[in-house]
């Protein structure tokens, strides 16, 4: 049996935290509620982040407890240990191990970029140049115009594979341990400075809080909007990382008396403050003080990188030089630590099934993951312009944790039984969950789920309109020009190749649980794991 476990609940929670709370907090959410009618946006987003992102928690921290007490650290085997053996059930658990695998490998490219831009920024290397400038910059990095994004990723994969090799309480839960305040701190400079813009300041023409103020006003006409609340589900499952895995193995390293419910709780509770107080309190505010509101919103149709990368490194010059780079440091260094624990989340379950299933050493272990996540993450980095880091980002890191939520409430409502799940739930709990969750979970978190998925199917640019190239053949029979033609034809080969590729990874997956259960069977059931 490994001996793996955290030093110290402090760090457990850190970690935990750590792993929710990501780049999408301060790029994506600020993105997502500007999108979707401001404040009204926080209305269906509080409430999915109620009935269906606490539930969720609970179940995941409670599922990885339960399978860690029979030495199972990665969600094939603990959802087949909760399904009473029903064998099928360790293949929907290949979901936990594929959506970690596939989204870092382009998380860790994503994390390379706020390397390099904290070199940047204290370099002086915005210093004096224009917003179209600025702005070419980030399309010059992600086009490789020199080495500079590969030595930078590189770099990134070493340091999080070094970290993994070091364990949880000596690796996982130092970084979390350092990452974390650093975040908080940097985040709350940032936060202070963007809502005391003041107006004729600096060159801002509108106060900080009128950022604030359009962010939070609601607009009611789009609350019954079935966008806006899918839109809120969807940055509710990004946000918190439910429906990949992380959570469930991070809690099989739990003692059999540690409570998951409090922890869980501040867990969750950690990562919303982060998102919705310090989140909505940087980018947003900064950027219309210095923009105006129209513009905002018209480059927010780019999304969160383009007002991060593209648009941020430029206002920061105006506070003059010294602050400037103190506020690259801290942007993009909040932006990197919040990148990193994510990350090392992502690793940890693809060790947990190496070291329990085929009895590789941790430092083993951990370099193969670096190594798999260097091969299947040279393609979203060579071929970023061609849509491949989009396809792995839509496919592992949005559809493939929908589906992988909906089954596991199934699991452990219904095959494992509410009952039984909810004496899990609260075993040892410092703090009872109000009753009210067990009907929650049992009903109302499987129709939200099963909710989302059916509407990621049919609407715009959802899952059918993805499986079509839709978007792209309507590009192609609107261009004329050849050059585009000849482009866009490229990117249909690369996207429909990532596809297959990720269809590979999926399979190979499954053939190595299948694999595992044939050395289970001939080792008595046992595992080969190592002390």
């Amino acid at each position: 049996m490994s001996k793996e476990s955290w030093g110290s609940r402090v760090g457990l929670v850190l970690a935990m935290a750590g792993n929710a709370v990501g780049l999408g907090n301060f790029l994506r959410f600020p993105v997502q509620a500007i999108q979707n009618g401001g404040g009204s946006f926080i209305i269906p987003y509080l409430t999915c982040f109620l009935l269906m992102g606490i539930p969720l928690l609970f179940v995941e921290w409670s599922m990885g407890r339960y399978g860690g007490q029979n030495g199972d650290h990665s969600t094939p085997f603990i959802l087949d240990s909760m399904s009473g053996r029903r064998r099928w059930w360790k293949y929907v658990g290949i979901f936990g191990i594929f959506t970690n695998l596939a989204v870092a490998a382009y998380y860790c490219y994503i994390e390379s970029w706020t390397l390099a831009y904290v070199w940047r920024s204290i370099s002086g290397a915005f210093s004096g140049q224009g917003t179209e400038a600025v702005s070419q910059m980030f399309t010059d990095y992600v086009s490789l115009g020199t080495s500079e994004p590969i030595v930078f990723w590189v770099i990134c994969l070493l340091l999080n594979t070094w970290i993994l090799s070091r364990g949880l309480s000596g690796g996982v839960e130092i970084a979390a341990k350092v990452g974390m305040p650093l975040l908080i701190f940097f985040g709350l400079f940032l936060a202070i400075r963007g809502v005391t813009l003041t107006a004729g300041e600096a060159g801002a023409i509108f106060d900080g809080t009128e950022g604030l103020n359009f962010l939070w006003t609601p607009d009611l006409s789009s609350i019954w909007d079935f966008k806006v609340w899918l839109a809120a589900a969807g940055q509710v499952f990004f946000t918190l990382s439910v429906g990949m895995g992380s959570i469930q193995c991070y809690a099989s390293y739990l003692r059999s008396r540690d409570d998951v419910a409090l922890n869980a709780m501040s867990a969750g509770w950690m990562n919303e403050f982060v998102e919705v107080v310090l989140g909505a309190a940087i980018l947003i505010p900064i950027s219309v003080g210095y923009l105006g509101i129209e513009k905002v919103v018209e480059l927010t149709q780019t999304g969160g990188l383009g007002l991060g990368f593209r648009t941020l490194p430029y206002l920061f010059q105006q506070w003059g030089p010294v602050l400037a780079a103190v506020a690259g440091l801290a942007w993009f260094g909040l932006l990197f630590f919040a990148g990193v624990t994510s990350s090392l989340a992502m690793g940890t379950p693809i060790m947990g099934f190496l070291r329990d299933e085929f009895g590789l050493s941790r430092e083993r272990a951990a370099w193969t993951f670096g190594a798999t996540v260097l091969i299947l993450g040279a393609p979203t980095v060579f071929f970023f312009q061609y849509g491949v880091f989009d396809e792995y980002d839509f496919w592992a890191g949005t559809v493939s944790l929908v589906v992988f939520a909906m089954f596991e409430i199934i699991l452990f409502a219904w095959v494992f039984g509410m009952d039984n799940g909810w004496a899990e739930i609260n075993r040892n709990a410092d703090m009872k969950v109000p009753a009210a969750f067990k009907f929650i979970i049992k009903y109302i978190t499987p129709v939200i789920l099963i909710s989302v998925f059916l509407g990621s199917l049919l609407i715009d640019g959802g899952i059918i309109d993805q499986v079509t190239n839709k978007a792209l053949h309507e590009e192609l029979a609107a261009t004329t020009d050849p050059v585009q033609r000849a482009f866009l034809e490229e990117k249909r080969m690369f996207v429909n190749g990532s596809r297959m590729l990720l269809v590979l990874i999926f399979a190979a997956i499954g053939f190595l649980v299948y694999r595992a259960q044939q050395l289970r069977d001939r080792n008595g059931g046992q595992r080969l794991e190592r002390a």
